[in-house]
Order: structure tokens, then sequence, then C-alpha cells
């Protein structure tokens, strides 16, 4: 007897076939009708509970679900579902030219959850021309309180703001309306203490064109590693990137990495922990940092470092270091400040160094590597040295 059973996915079992220890024999045909009558009963439950969720989903919030279908019909308009929201436009019908500015759109918040389009689009375009409206859903086809719009222009998401907010969509429940602020920043932390920027950017090319930029910084964790913080041309290609990552199970440059959209605490807490002001004003002439080169080359960081500051008549930097732990393989993480008596503000920041096992002097070695980095980022472009500075001088270093 050879019965077979189509499943759902196109999965096929034959009640005469069965693996026993990586073999395949042959079940009494008794017990291989069991087998059928049992999946058969699985399917048939599967199937059930499956569509008394749907008739469930068709008996929440009728009504409304009733109006909105006619609406839609009546006006021609077309909604598009698409992972957990339901949008209009972008673009809309007759749209030409590039997309609205950032700026352009407002968050709509404490939404009746039975609130649909048909009541939200009219209302947002009387004060401005939409450009696309977002409603956040859940599976049974509530709204989940909140939708964004987007405007053709700045002006649009002002007037939407000035006219709208506290907006009396039902009596006692007065509308959110602020200005959206877009989520372009990720940040991917765990990766690999020995990282290099560039094999960092190599590993981020396949995210696409979107990306505009990555700094590399020591994590904040307790384990030594470090911490990407990617910059996107908009949200959607953050998203978009956010996506892949997780998809590809969070592993990027052969680590288990944590993605996540940059929380502004962590920023302002990687901000604070970097250079801070600018050193356009220490930026050295071509010829000033290669002898200073020259000097890194023959004597050591720190000795190129004091040579380029005596040269711009800076004056000689003074280092503090404080070791906050350690990790393994002789992994150890310092605190630094450094004073060079011309520049208005110290340099501070974290840095995670290695030690060999014949004594070496932790903090010497954090001197020496914060004196490198500090050189790398002098020979950076003016226009990215607020962030560079801080970024490069925080950079893991193993010795």
């Amino acid at each position: 007897m050879d019965t077979s059973t189509p499943l759902e996915g196109g999965v096929v079992l034959r009640a005469n076939e069965s693996l026993r220890g990586g073999g395949v024999g042959k079940l009494p045909e008794a017990d291989g009708e069991k087998v059928i009558k049992r999946v058969q009963g699985s399917t048939q439950e599967t199937m059930q509970s499956k569509r008394e969720c749907e008739l469930w989903c068709e008996r929440v919030n009728p009504e409304n679900k009733a109006a909105l279908e006619a609406w839609v019909r009546e006006t021609g308009i077309r909604l598009v579902q698409v992972n957990g929201q339901r949008k209009y436009g972008g673009p809309p019908p007759g749209w030409v030219g590039s997309p609205p500015p950032a700026g352009s759109e407002v968050f709509i918040g404490r939404l009746p959850q039975d609130v649909y389009e048909h009541q939200l689009i009219p209302l947002f375009q009387r004060v401005g021309r939409l450009y696309e409206f977002r409603l956040m859903m859940t599976f049974s086809g509530l709204n989940r309180g909140f939708a964004y719009a987007r405007y053709s222009s700045r002006r649009g998401a002002q007037a939407a703001i000035a006219t709208l907010h506290n907006h009396p969509l039902r009596p006692s429940c007065p509308l959110l309306v602020c200005r959206s602020t877009e989520k372009c920043e990720l940040s991917v932390d765990g990766l690999p203490p020995s990282l290099s920027r560039r094999a960092l950017l190599l590993a981020l090319q396949p995210l696409g064109p979107g990306l505009q930029e990555a700094r590399l910084l020591p994590s904040p964790g307790p384990a030594p590693a470090q911490i990407a913080l990617l910059k996107f041309s908009s949200h959607r290609a953050a998203a978009m990137a956010k996506k892949a990552l997780v998809e590809g199970q969070s592993h990027l440059c052969g680590e288990q990495v944590t993605v996540e959209w940059l929380k502004p605490d962590l920023k302002q807490r990687l901000r604070q922990q970097l250079v801070g002001p600018s050193l356009r004003c220490l930026q050295p002439e071509g010829s000033r940092l290669s002898l200073a080169r020259d000097k890194l080359g023959s004597q050591g960081a720190r000795a190129a470092l004091q040579l380029l500051c005596q040269q711009m008549r800076l004056g000689s930097p003074v280092f503090l270091t404080k070791c906050l732990g350690t990790g393994p393989a002789g992994w150890h993480r310092f605190w630094y400040q450094v004073v060079i008596p011309g520049h208005p503000v110290p340099f501070s920041g974290l840095i995670w160094v290695v030690l060999a096992p014949d004594g070496q002097d932790g903090h010497e070695v954090a001197k020496d590597a914060v004196s490198a980095q500090l050189l790398e980022a002098l020979s950076e472009s003016g226009s990215s040295l607020l962030w560079s500075t801080g970024a490069e001088a925080g950079a893991i270093v193993k010795q």
C-alpha cells in the first residue's frame, strides 16, 4: 500500500515510509493509516483554527470596515497594506518630480483604534496636498493608534500641526499632531575589536547606496568590542538596511551583532565620550604633518604628536588616563583625556588596548594608542573632523 496525503506547503507524507536512525524503513499498513488520520486531523484543526481567526477578524469593527470599502469604491483611491501598515500614495497619482523634502511629514497619535482612512485622509487633505498617508495596523484589522501623513511641502506639515493638533476627532478624543522625526541612523554593536573602518565599509556594501556615513567607536558594553553608527540618506534606506541585517541573522564581520535604531541617549553618551569641538584649528599644513609622520615611524606616536604641537605653537600635550576595567585575553579599557594648551577644550574618550605578557605599562600603551589615532584624525578632511576626531581617537587598538 502506498498512500499519500498532501499537506500545506506541498509536503507529502507517505504512509509506508519512516526514518529510523537515518535509514528508510517500512511501517505496517495499519500504523500507516493511523499516521494519515492523525495528520489529516491536525490539518483540519489548523484550517478550522485559521477560519475561526478570519471570522473573528471579520466581526471586529464591521461598520467602519464597510464604510471604508464603500469610500474606496466611490473615490477610486488605492490603499496598499505592507509590513503592518496600510499606505496611500508615496507618490500619489499625478505626482511629478522628486519626493518632498525632510520635515514634510507629521506624526498623528491618540487615534481611536476603529478609525480608518475614510475619516482621516479627507481631514488631513484639508490643510495641504498629501504625498503619502500611512496607518499602522494590527492583524485584527484595527489600527495601532497612530499614523503618519507626509505632505508635498514643509508648509503643509506646518499647517497640519497648527490646525489639527488637539482636533476633536470624537468627543474627549483630541488628536496629537506633531513633526515626525525620521529615523535614519542605526547602531550595530558587538563588532570585532580589531575591525578597521575600511573592512566595515566593505562588509556594508551590500546595503546599497543609501549609506552616507559609518563611524566605528568603542562599544559602551563591558566586553572588548566596537559599535558602528550608520547614517542613511532616508528612513526607508535605513529601514531596508536594518531589515537586511536582521534577516541575515544579525551576523556581520563574523560576529553576532545587535542591530537597533540609534537611541538618542546612546548617541548623546557616545558624543560625550568624543572630543566635542572641531579640530579645524589644529589641522596642520601638509609639510608639518609629513614631518610628524616621519617622527611617528622613527620615535613613536607620542613623540610625533609632541613635534606637531610644537611646530604649531600649541604647547606640549598632557595625558590623563584611568583604567576602567579588564576583559579576556589581556584587554584593558581606559578613559583618557589629552590637554593641548593651545586648544580651548581637552580631547577625551574611551579606548581598549591589549597588553603583552611582558609587564607593559597599560597607561603608556594607552597614551601611545591615543596619540596615533589623534594624528590620524588630524590628517582627515576638515569637513568631518567634528565626529572623526573622537571616532578615530576612540578606536580600539591592539599593541
